[in-house]
């Protein structure tokens, strides 16, 4: 087996804890749907949020929801570069898989400017 990381990106609607968990549960089941994602082959997974988004950690919804207890999350703010895309949450999913698996990366929202 080798790690792969897997990259998501989503818009938030507003600085408000049910728009950051509704973003993120959106986001997660997207990634886990097209990267067919077990939990026990998650190695860690990071957060990041723009500067504007800070009502809530998006990892306690992956914890709650998906009942992530016991995989390594961090959350962290986003570089916080002139221009760049307002109210934006990343995921990068680390997964244990087999010799030649290929990531899909998934970019929802607003956040499907970032792959132009």
């Amino acid at each position: 087996m080798i790690s792969k990381g897997i990259r998501g990106a989503i818009t938030v609607d507003d600085n408000t804890k049910d728009a950051i968990k509704s973003a993120t549960l959106e986001l997660l089941d997207e990634l886990i749907k097209k990267n067919n994602i077990k939990k026990e082959n998650i190695s860690h997974v990071i957060f990041t949020m723009t500067n504007d988004l800070n009502a809530e950690f998006p990892a306690k919804f992956a914890r709650l929801d998906f009942g992530w207890d016991d995989v390594a999350m961090m959350c962290f703010h986003e570089l916080d570069v002139p221009n760049s895309l307002n109210k934006c949450l990343r995921i990068l999913i680390v997964v244990n898989v087999e010799e030649g698996f290929k990531p899909e990366f998934v970019y929802l929202k607003g956040a499907l400017n970032l792959r132009k």
